[in-house]
This record gives structure tokens, sequence and C-alpha cells, in this order.
């Protein structure tokens, strides 16, 4: 046994193999690094084996990357702790400027050691395979999103444009495009290839959403989604979007905390007694972020509840439409507010956004508080 109890971990992740760094416990430990070992379930296992026959405790850590999550799943099942570190929190010196994936594995585990790394949230299996699933409908809308870029470009090279109406891909838009006519054939097959693509996008977003649907009633968060459905502006896919990118929101102590997770409170930069803010810190997580903003542009109409959401709304507990009520005529009013005071459209938006964080956070704990009380 060495003269430390206690050691610290580090991996550089690669695709192949992985740099691995260890610090002694105790300020004055040995930091050193042991080499690269391959990034196999086996050779992780006999490397923790031969570290535990040295030392009583060990934690591990790595950078949340590509490589996902089987290594933090695979060390927890040997018996040691580990932290999937958040890559962009990770304290860098300034002038630094020589990168290699010794210097970071060792760098790594000195950070651990001296409690300086951020931790990722990680997600169970199943919420991870829920993840993946929403985040390959977000990539089809902007596969779509493309498609249609390009079929707009290519007729205004024709001097075609829409100008019946200022909305573009509705059942009139369609009816126009189906009705021009090319001069050259060459242009007819092109224009008819790429509307078949959209045409594609379009069904594959269509196969995904169900996709969802019909994935979500046996999701752990399912209630959470039910319940979240009776705020204005989210559905049911806006809402599964968010919870899977954020996870369980139980984790954040207050609305404040997922408010700075998002991204959505100033930037500052304050000294003495100037103090100065500026534009939000879009930190966190982006996927969600531009979810809720998006969400967040429906709160510029005066509260009310539609035919269509009455259903949706009729579905959540008392207590979860009661905050609903409460976000519409609150959130209204915040963005009424901001326009008359000059604010952007875009900047009163993104304040709504910050404040609808908090609503969802509160519906998070209604839906919790009432289910630790039923068991």
């Amino acid at each position: 046994m060495s003269d430390h109890s206690e050691a610290f971990v580090a991996f550089d992740t690669s695709k192949l193999r992985n740099a691995v760094a260890i610090a002694d416990g105790g300020r004055t430990g040995e930091i050193r690094f042991l080499g690269e070992i391959e990034n196999t379930g086996s050779a992780t296992a006999k490397l923790a084996r031969k570290l535990a026959a040295k030392y009583e405790r060990l934690t591990f850590c790595y950078e949340a990357g590509p490589t996902g999550y089987g290594l933090y799943r695979q060390i927890k099942s040997l018996g040691h702790e580990c932290v999937v570190v958040a890559p962009s929190l990770i304290p860098k010196r300034p002038g630094d400027r020589v990168k290699t994936n010794r210097r970071d594995a060792v760098n790594l585990a000195k950070l651990l050691r001296a409690g300086e790394l951020t931790a990722v949230w990680v997600p169970d299996r199943g919420h991870e395979a829920m993840r993946d699933l929403i985040r390959v409908r977000e990539a089809a809308v902007m596969d779509l999103r493309s498609k249609r870029q390009q079929v707009s470009a290519f007729l205004l090279r024709q001097g075609l444009h829409y100008a019946e109406g200022k909305t573009t891909w509705t059942k009139a838009h369609m009816n126009w495009l189906a009705s021009q006519k090319l001069e050259h054939p060459e242009q007819r097959i092109a224009f008819e290839e790429m509307m078949l693509a959209v045409r594609q996008a379009q069904e594959r977003i269509e196969r995904l959403e169900q996709a969802i649907r019909t994935a979500v009633p046996d999701w752990s968060l399912a209630e959470v989604v039910t319940a979240l459905m009776a705020m204005r502006g989210l559905d049911l896919i806006s809402a599964a979007t968010f919870l899977a990118e954020i996870g369980d929101l139980s984790r954040f102590q207050t609305p404040r905390e997922l408010m700075a997770y998002l991204g959505l409170v100033p930037s500052e930069d304050s000294t003495g007694d100037t103090i100065k803010r500026g534009p939000i810190t879009k930190a966190g997580n982006r996927r969600a972020r531009r979810m809720l903003v998006e969400c967040s542009w429906s709160y510029q109409h005066p509260p009310r509840v539609g035919q269509d959401k009455q259903e949706k709304v009729a579905a959540a507990p008392r207590a979860v439409r009661e905050i609903a009520w409460k976000a519409q005529c609150r959130l209204h009013g915040r963005y009424r507010a901001l326009i008359r005071r000059g604010k952007l459209k875009t900047v009163a938006v993104t304040a709504v956004a910050r404040e609808l964080a908090g609503f969802i956070w509160a519906i998070s704990r209604e839906i919790t508080t009432a289910r630790a009380a039923a068991k």
C-alpha cells in the first residue's frame, strides 16, 4: 500500500486509446503520467484492479465528449467514483498553448484532486436513448430547413419569387411551387429532385415525431411531460425535447440555478463600485435554450386557452393548471412592459424565456412533491 490511501485518476479519452494520469491524495501527493491504454472495457477493468490493489479509494474522471458515458458506467459498476467533466468549465492558464494527451491527463488529475472540476449530469440508459431519438428529430428539422432554403435559392436565381403571402411552405405556397414552369429540362429535373428531397425530409420528421409520441408514455419523465403541456407554447415534442436535454429538474435547488444552467442570465463584468452587465451568457445546453426561446414567442399574445389546448390543460393536475395560467398572465405582462420600454422583440422574448424556465421548474417541483406524497 502506498503512503496515500486515496488517488485521483484522469483519462484523456479518444476513439482508440486513453491517456491515463494519477494524482496521490494530499496537497503534496505525487502527480504522474501512467501511459496510454486501449479504449476497451477489459483494459479499463485491468487498470482499475491494478490501482485498487495500491489505494483504498479511487476517484476517476474524464471529459464529456463523443465517447459517451460507457466509461463512467463501467467504473461505477466496478465500485469506484467517477466524474464526467464539463469541458468548457475546465480552468485553463492564460498563455498555455501546448496541448497533448499527456498534459491534458495530468492537468485533469491535478484539478480533480483540487476539486476544481465541474461535473455534468449523467443520464441513465433509458433517458440517453430518448435523448438520442429527440436529437435525430432535431437534425431532421435542420435538414428540412436546409433543403427548403435550397429550393428558395434555386427559384430566386430563376427570377421567381413568392409574393402572394408572407408565410412560405403553406398549402398556398406549395400550390404555387407546383405551378412553376421552367424553360430547360435540366432545370425542371433539378427542381423536382429538390422538391422530392423536401417531401422526404418532411416524412422523416413525421416518422420521428410519431416515434417520440410512442416512446414518451414509457419514459421516466412522462408525467412531467404531460404537466408541461399545460403551459402555453409547449406541446409534447417541445416538452420532451426540453426534458431530454436538461434531465431531472429536481437537481436544481432553485429556479435561478436552472436559468443560469440554460445560459439565460446576464453576463457581468463588475469591479469595485462599477456594475456592468451584458448579454446573456449562453452557457449550458443550447438545444434546450433554443427550444425555450421558441416557445416563449407565444407569450406576446394576450392570455387565453385555445380549443386545441383545453384537453392538454385538463390532463394536468389542478396545481399545475394554476401555475400555467399564472405564467400566461405574468409572462405576457412582462413582454408588453419590455416592449413599452423600447426593448427589441428578441430581447423581450429572451427575458420571457428566462422567467418561463422558472415556471417550468415550479411545475416539475409540484409533480415531484405530489409523487412523493403519494408513496
